[in-house]
């Protein structure tokens, strides 16, 4: 099987060029230097720079890997007259391999004896897999084109070097703690993250006993051998459920830039490629019929269905693949509950039905918390045949979930052995299709402190008073397991190998193809343990929210403009140590106004946070919509989930345009600072918190209000700074 070395790849370089004068003087701004790409110091093959703006010129390229260090500069051609040179003053420019950074820096033309024309430089390094690149060049094409509304770009940098001082703050007291609110518990931190999976429902319905004797023989025969596992899947109870009718839905094209991401190893027969995401996706009109009555043309009747991203039957393929079971794989404490959970939460987000199925959860129900690491022996029949058990009640409880109507099964199990899955896989057959996502970890410093927290949270240990002899008994149990691990050889499976440890990491992809399962990869390639914090908040009070109007780009009212100054020096103390933290605000004036006064970190202007986009209602009160359009008004009342505004979106489109965000959020190893509007940050939190879909609408995001979310191994925590009240009563609208 091909692997992709830790230290392949090839390197991204843009370079962007900022000055007022350089269109008048009509010159054009290019790039050489010593590679052969940028012309091998022959000035008439220096590169040309693209004009993005009326003052910002950019030259992108990609180096190969393991080139030499590169020097450049910049010149200056006349557009009537290319042979006319004027290089850049100062030395070479040099450019390293490896690196991933932003420099910005100036540039000086000398024009004549008396005139010189100064410039802005950005440099951006970052390194790159074959497969970033092609997600890149997705990126590009479907979601970075530039905005036609305000001429403004889709991401803009503002990087500072040093981190002065700040001088905007604005009587804040030094004690955060003191603007911390109550919040409502809602995020599940400190919870054990199995006791929040799916209710073993085949167990609480019957006693605690398993479905009848004939189970418990074939489960008995398979661990000695005497039968094959489609026995049992053959002798499985029927299932008396209504069968909810597949929907069609819009498509959306998942794009994730990948950058900093671990690395691909691709086995010669894996399938999943861009080009087989994309014809995938490619899906037919959705029929009048799926046209929701109380929606916009080309709105799902699923409930609970992302608008653009509902399944449809084209993504699929043949029948059986309609329906989804991630089976994890991995040896205990390789962070496979943790992952499930994650991509539980994500899916969820995205609209698609998802449970999650903890095999841990139905053996503590059936057969208590008291087992020691004995009953794990890959000898002891007694205890084999007691996991395979509830593996397979497990199983049946998700087959017969889906046939009511969900759509993707997360089996969360060890699965350590071939037999295993191979039970697995027959009880599945032509019911759904199965994808093995294998957890491995190398690194023994995780691996203690995974096993020292699994100790301190899981019910197995509840009862034991003697922590170090409960993690002794854990590792005991964990070299049982070890003796009889065969790794993931078989089917369509993902290898997630030391993805948590923080040093990069390998993603083994095989038989992997269609549009969900390459959207599961996508995701899964960004998630680590890293903790950080998420800094969510609102925009200081605009002058239209004190009008009470909706949407619009207005500026910041007397309000406003105090919270801006308040939440600098909130930044400034919260992250005094957080070097690499970043602000993202919306391409709106009133976030980029309130995060003005916040000096010393690079801050990002992102136009999938714009603010729902209210369409012919952008501008208008409630009550002048009420009275100028009462059916929309009526619609949205009834339905704010789904109801899009005339010419405008609904919430589950800006779900859909968010999905980028969420995936960068998740890969992003540093603080970052989301300043955005309400109905945005209502679904990034709903994201965090797991909310439904159906509540997304009704989340409180109150203005001059700070929402600190904290990612890591502990799962998802919530604290709420309120730094000062809102003046107006029609502001938090």
């Amino acid at each position: 099987m091909a692997t992709a070395a830790s230290s392949g790849g090839h390197q991204y370089v843009s370079v962007k060029l900022e000055s007022p004068r350089l269109a008048a003087l009509d010159l054009a701004p290019h790039l050489f230097g010593s590679h052969p790409i940028a012309g091998s110091w022959d000035p008439s093959k220096a590169m040309p720079m693209e004009r993005v703006a009326d003052a910002i010129w950019e030259l992108s390229c990609v180096l190969p890997s393991r080139h030499e260090t590169m020097d450049f500069k910049l010149v200056l051609k006349q557009k009537a007259d290319s042979s006319q040179c004027i290089v850049e003053e100062g030395p070479n420019r040099p450019l390293g391999c490896g690196s991933n950074e932003v420099e910005m820096t100036d540039a000086v033309f000398k024009l004549n004896e008396k005139d010189a024309l100064e410039c802005k430089v950005w440099v951006e390094t970052e390194m790159l897999s074959p497969f970033d690149l092609a997600a890149s060049w997705k990126a590009h094409q479907e979601n970075l084109q530039p905005s036609r509304v305000r001429g403004t770009y889709d991401v803009v940098m503002d990087v500072t070097e040093s981190r002065p001082k700040n001088d905007f703050a604005s009587g804040l007291e030094l004690d955060l703690e003191k603007y911390v609110v109550p919040t409502t518990p809602s995020m599940g931190s400190g919870v054990y993250a199995a006791n929040l999976t799916e209710n073993p429902r085949s167990l609480l319905n019957t006693g605690m006993s398993s479905n009848n004797d004939t189970t418990l023989g074939i489960l008995h025969n398979l661990v000695k051998g005497d039968a094959s596992p489609d026995h049992y899947a053959n002798t499985k109870k029927d299932v008396d459920g209504r069968h909810a009718p597949q929907q069609e839905g819009h498509r959306v094209v998942f794009v994730d830039r990948g950058v900093g991401s671990p690395r691909f190893a691709r086995p010669k027969n894996e399938t999943i490629s861009t080009s087989n995401i994309k014809q995938d996706c490619e899906g037919k009109v959705v029929p009048p019929h799926n046209i929701e009555k109380h929606g916009s043309v080309g709105m799902p009747a699923a409930e609970g269905a992302v608008a653009a991203a509902a399944v449809a039957d084209q993504m699929y393929g043949p029948k059986e693949d309609r329906k989804l079971v991630i089976v994890l794989v991995g040896l205990p404490a390789r962070g496979k509950t943790f992952t499930a959970a994650k991509l539980t939460r994500y899916l969820r987000w995205l609209g698609h039905e998802t449970k999650h199925f903890n095999v841990g959860k139905y053996r503590r129900l059936k057969h208590g918390t008291n087992q020691t690491a004995d009953f794990f022996r890959g000898d002891n029949k007694e205890g084999v045949e007691a996991r395979n058990e509830v593996a397979a009640l497990a199983m049946e409880d998700m087959l017969s979930w889906m046939e009511e109507g969900g759509q993707v099964g997360i089996c969360d199990a060890t699965n350590s052995t071939r037999n295993r899955r191979n039970m697995l896989m027959k009880m599945a057959e032509g019911k759904c299709k199965i994808i093995f996502v294998e957890t491995i970890c190398n690194d023994q410093d995780v691996l203690e402190r995974n096993i020292r927290l699994k100790v301190q949270q899981s019910p197995d240990y509840a009862e034991q008073t003697d922590f170090e002899a409960g993690v002794r008994d854990f590792k005991e149990r964990l070299a049982y397991y070890e003796k009889v691990y065969e790794p993931v050889e078989e089917g369509s499976y993902i290898k997630m190998i030391d993805m948590v440890s923080g040093n990069g990491g390998q993603l083994q992809i095989n038989n992997i193809s269609g549009y969900l399962p390459g959207r599961i990869v996508f995701f899964l390639v960004n998630c680590h343990l890293t903790p950080r914090p998420i800094l969510l908040t609102r925009h200081g009070e605009s002058l239209d929210n004190v009008g009470g109007r909706i949407g619009g780009d207005s500026s910041l009212s007397e309000a406003g403009q105090i919270y801006s100054r308040k939440l600098a020096s909130f930044v400034e103390k919260r992250l005094k140590s957080e070097r690499t933290a970043s602000i993202w605000t919306s391409t709106l004036q009133r976030t980029i106004l309130t995060a003005h006064p916040i000096i010393g970190f690079p801050k990002i202007q992102w136009r999938a946070l714009d603010e729902i986009n209210a369409g012919v209602c952008d501008g208008m009160t409630y009550d002048e919509v009420k009275k100028n359009k009462p059916e929309d008004y009526e619609s949205r009342r009834k339905d704010k989930l789904r109801y899009r505004y005339p010419r405008g979106e609904s919430y589950l489109d800006v779900i859909q345009r968010l999905e980028p965000v969420i995936i960068e959020l998740e890969r992003q190893r540093s603080p970052v600072v989301v300043i955005a509007h309400q109905a945005v940050l209502r679904s990034l939190y709903a994201y965090f918190a797991d909310k439904p879909l159906e509540e997304v609408p009704k989340i409180e995001i109150p203005l001059h209000t700070i929402i600190e979310i904290k990612m890591g191994v502990t799962g998802v925590e919530e604290k709420r700074y309120k730094l000062m009240d809102a003046v107006n009563p029609t502001a938090g609208i």
